[in-house]
């Protein structure tokens, strides 16, 4: 089968990329790709080279990478609409991406339906189903054989039309539940680690006693009870170390705990490398409730991190805690937990080579990728 997945990037992140690589705006659509692949920021480059190693073909595409997608346009003698918008702020500076736009522009859609068509896929897996248009996509879906949808857990109106699909998958059961109550097939497909990564992240020498790694910003809808969680921890040890958007660290209050531990951003294989040298990481799932639904999960143990992360009801049902993770229910429970295993090293590593193990054997890419095949036989 020929599998074609879209991708949504955050601003933030590509801002860094950039920046970080300056004159990559300029190179082959296929040596950016790479480079944005290579960082290792996401998931989708993850189930690309799964797809391909169980004999798939399949590409990826960033579809608000504004660089990229008029770079493949080029490259494939595609012209695209101009606008005014478009040169007006580049000319000032400022890298532009389709998701700070209230609606997608016109070079948008033109560019995404060109690849559709070029890469006739099977199956065409949007992995942003609230930022592409479902009549787009109903005008695409002549061209592909089975359209899927993927969303996690950020809450979904009901008054959104998704009929346009023909199965979704999500590794947050309510969203599962949610698609089925509006007519739609859905499947659970958790998320997973990428063992490969293992190989670059040098000798793993644990050099942090206490981390956090990932969003904390008031801003952030499912994610803004995670500020005062994280204030509790700063608060209470000098050691911890935060890593997260620098728009978050930006809404700080003056007097937040937070600034004092607060290092910076931290992309893709820097966070991998942050995680596996932490003696203790720490993992809050936000206002998400009551399900176990991010990616830390997987990140931190898969690297070999003591994870200790918020309770939930499945947490069960893909580590045993206490023995592979350990789960706390409040801020006070948790830093209990973090001075006792600040002072009983030995017992948290023991955990963490547990996690490891379990992570390794049954939540990498790999098994999920498989998993979604048999989805996708299902429903074909």
């Amino acid at each position: 089968m020929r599998f074609l997945l879209l991708d949504f990037d955050y601003p933030a992140f590509l801002d860094w990329l950039y920046a970080e690589n300056p004159a990559l705006h300029e190179k082959p659509y296929d040596e950016q790709l790479r480079v944005i692949t290579e960082v290792c920021f996401g998931q989708v480059g993850f189930w690309t080279s799964n797809l391909r190693a169980l004999g798939h073909e399949a590409y990826d595409i960033h579809v608000n990478n504004e660089f990229m997608q008029k770079q493949w346009a080029r490259e494939h003698g595609l012209k695209v609409s101009s606008d005014w918008r478009w040169e007006f702020r580049l000319r000032r500076g400022i890298v532009p991406w389709a998701s700070r736009v209230h609606r997608p522009r016109r070079w948008f859609d033109e560019i995404l339906a060109a690849q559709i068509r070029h890469y006739k896929p099977d199956v065409l897996l949007n992995l942003w189903m609230p930022g592409i248009s479902k009549r787009f996509l109903h005008e695409m879906k002549p061209d592909v054989r089975l359209l899927m949808g993927q969303h996690a857990s950020m809450p979904l109106a009901d008054s959104e039309d998704f009929s346009c699909y023909d199965l979704a998958i999500s590794s947050f059961p309510p969203t599962v539940e949610y698609f089925r109550q509006k007519g739609i097939p859905a499947e659970l497909n958790r998320l997973g680690f990428e063992p490969s990564i293992l190989t670059r992240l040098g000798s793993g020498t644990k050099t942090f006693d206490l981390t956090y790694v990932g969003s904390f910003g008031s801003s952030h809808k499912i994610h803004n009870n995670r500020g005062s969680w994280l204030e509790t921890l700063c608060s209470r040890f000098h050691q911890m170390k935060v890593w997260g958007p620098e728009q978050d660290f930006n809404e700080l209050s003056p007097s937040s705990p937070i600034r004092k531990c607060y290092v910076g951003p931290a992309w893709g294989l820097e966070m991998y490398k942050i995680l596996s040298r932490s003696r203790i990481t720490l993992n809050h799932h936000g206002n998400i409730a009551p399900y176990a639904n991010n990616r830390r999960l997987y990140e931190a143990t898969g690297v070999g991190a003591f994870l200790i992360t918020d309770a939930k009801k499945d947490l069960h049902e893909m580590f045993n805690p206490g023995k592979e993770v350990v789960a706390y229910r409040t801020p006070e429970e948790c830093v209990e937990l973090v001075q006792y295993y600040l002072e009983h090293e030995d017992e948290g590593q023991a955990i963490a080579r547990a996690g490891q193990e379990r992570t390794i054997k049954e939540h990498t890419c790999y098994e999920r990728t498989r998993e979604l095949l048999d989805i996708v036989r299902k429903y074909q």
